[in-house]
């Protein structure tokens, strides 16, 4: 796997969800994240990001609630949310930063 921040350096915006298995919402937000993923194709990449195994990057993004979606544009956040959103506002934001 990529090193995340090489990952995060990229043109295209990269959406990082930052998830826990444990997490209700989070679950509530696969599905979610797999339409956008068709909806968006190449436009942007989407990662999945477990604080439980990636403690140090969830500390260093200041991750204090799951799910946290932080969108990345040449390793810059750009956008930022904590909780449940719709896909529809995602894919808008995504846009945005596009």
């Amino acid at each position: 796997m990529e090193k995340f921040e090489e990952l995060i350096q990229s043109e295209k915006p990269v959406l990082v969800d930052f998830f826990a298995t444990w997490c209700g919402p989070c679950k509530a937000m696969h599905p979610v994240l797999e339409e956008l993923k068709g909806q968006i194709g190449e436009a942007a990449r989407i990662v999945k990001i477990d604080v439980d195994q990636h403690e140090e990057l969830a500390a260093k993004y200041r991750i204090q609630a799951v799910p946290t979606f932080i969108i990345f544009k040449k390793g810059e956040a750009v956008w930022r949310h904590s909780g449940v959103i719709k896909g529809s506002e995602l894919k808008t934001v995504i846009e945005q930063n596009s």
